[in-house]
């Protein structure tokens, strides 16, 4: 039912850091607050009623009287609400003053911590189980929407595709590499993977084709060409349960591939009875993965048209974002068929486009009550224009009518009259006037090795006159000795 308390003491709740503690017992609890009134509901869809109303919002019948009864009377107070929107919605239609606040927040938290001990005359064992059943009904309405629009098959289907398409690639890998031990031309002649299964089921041991027919398998030129191979055949003798073993694998392989034709037909229905317009712009497999990659079909209604060409490639747009380089120009939108058929030079502009026709579309299927795909091919047939004039490479006004042909001016020859340079009949070498580094190094060297000899030279020279007067001197002294000896 409507719980409705009311504070006695409001100096407290000033406190909001520690509001908690006062909520830790009910006989503290209810020294903050006490019931002022109770409305109990009649039944479970009553209860369900009132509680979606307040998680919208939106203002119940229910709660619309029992506030004009009871608080009309104390209109002087304030009304404490946890939902400013639904507070909103009491102030216009009823004219009460209405307070949202932290502290608000905190009390509504003690209140629900407490409600045992607040409510006299209720086991506990009894609310449990209320709040659970009207927990489940709750969670039942709120899932409770068309099946037309289930957009969760769609993103089980694509999901469960992939992986089909792994294991069946692992699978075949194998039964290629474990049959061509025993037959090794076989994978060269035979190329398609579920025709090679078939094949390898149907025969067996490569000395069995001489006499089987595989005419509703094969080709006869190609069957012709498997039975010589298998006469001249360089493969290993396998034993005959190691055949065995690889027909079981051959029967999973033609099983699952069967499963995931199947499976590929329900995605195509699905996707063309909720998002046929969508289907017909980007195909079932591109549209698909666009939707799980958003996770529903609302989700991705939300999205821009710049935010659906890059989704798939949010590794790549981050790292350039932080190298500073270019970014990617397409992401899942690249396997689109329309990409797909342009040139290198024109796929980004193409994918830009087709981006922002896709994002239209989806925005029609998801929110839109009609069902037609008239829009789809509307703007399908519009980016299939805008590709056909890039691909005629501006041939064709693109502005216009677009039919007449771009107008292309008169060659006119420009004859030049050209001067004889007679510079060019000199056989001399041309000297530039500029020197090389290398012979300025030269240069400097050789001053520098005439400078050294010239120091070498003034050094001698000086010694020279040096020596000089000292034999002079000792010639006088031979002379002077002499005469004395003669005396």
């Amino acid at each position: 039912g409507f719980f409705l308390p009311q504070v006695l003491n409001e100096k407290k709740l000033q406190e909001v850091d520690s509001l908690w503690k006062e909520f830790e017992t009910p006989e503290k609890a209810n020294k903050i607050v006490k019931l002022k009134h109770f409305e109990k509901f009649q039944d479970t869809t009553e209860a369900l009623a009132a509680s979606t109303a307040l998680v919208e919002g939106k203002l119940s019948k229910n709660l619309k009287k029992i506030l004009k009864k009871i608080v009309a009377k104390d209109a002087h107070e304030q009304l404490a609400v946890a939902d400013a929107k639904l507070g909103g919605v009491i102030k216009d239609k009823l004219n009460l003053s209405c307070i949202h606040s932290p502290m608000v927040t905190e009390l509504m938290r003690g209140i629900r911590s407490q409600i045992e001990g607040l409510i006299t005359g209720l086991p506990s064992r009894e609310m449990a189980a209320m709040c659970l059943g009207l927990a489940h009904s709750l969670s039942r309405y709120k899932l409770k929407f068309s099946p037309d629009k289930v957009d969760t098959m769609i993103i089980q289907a694509i999901s469960l595709l992939d992986d089909l398409d792994k294991e069946l690639n692992n699978y075949i890998m194998r039964c290629r590499e474990w049959y061509g031990w025993h037959f090794p031309e076989l994978g060269k002649i035979i190329t398609d993977n579920l025709t090679y299964c078939k094949c390898v089921r149907k025969v067996g041991d490569r000395t069995n084709f001489a006499s089987s027919d595989v005419s509703d398998i094969l080709p006869e030129e190609i069957e012709e060409d498997v039975k010589a191979a298998a006469e001249i055949s360089m493969g290993t003798e396998v034993s005959e349960e190691d055949i065995n073993n690889i027909i079981h694998l051959c029967d999973q392989v033609i099983e699952i591939s069967e499963y995931r034709t199947q499976l590929y037909d329900y995605l195509k229905n699905r996707m063309m009875a909720i998002a046929p317009n969508l289907t017909i712009m980007v195909g079932e497999l591109v549209g698909a993965r666009l939707i799980a990659h958003a996770g529903s079909l609302l989700n991705l209604a939300k999205h821009p048209a710049s935010t659906v060409q890059l989704l798939g490639a949010e590794k790549a747009l981050f790292r350039a974002l932080k190298t500073k380089r270019d970014t990617p120009k397409f992401g899942l939108i690249y396997h689109a068929s329309l990409v797909g058929q342009t040139n290198t030079k024109n796929k980004g502009k193409i994918s830009r486009m087709l981006a922002a026709k896709t994002a239209l579309t989806i925005r029609y299927d998801a929110l839109g009550e009609d069902t037609s795909a008239e829009m789809g091919a509307e703007n399908r047939l519009k980016v299939e224009t805008r590709l056909r004039l890039l691909e005629e490479r501006g041939l064709r006004r693109i502005s216009g009518t677009g039919k007449a042909l771009a107008r292309t001016d008169k060659y006119q020859n420009k004859s030049e009259v050209k001067i004889f340079d007679p510079s060019g009949d000199s056989t001399l070498p041309a000297v530039s006037k500029k020197r090389k580094i290398q012979e300025v190094e030269e240069q400097d060297a050789e001053v520098a090795v005439k400078a050294k000899k010239f120091k070498a030279e003034m050094k001698e020279e000086t010694t020279v006159e040096d020596a000089e007067p000292v034999k002079k001197k000792k010639k006088k002294k031979d002379k002077e000795k002499q005469a004395e000896a003669e005396e």
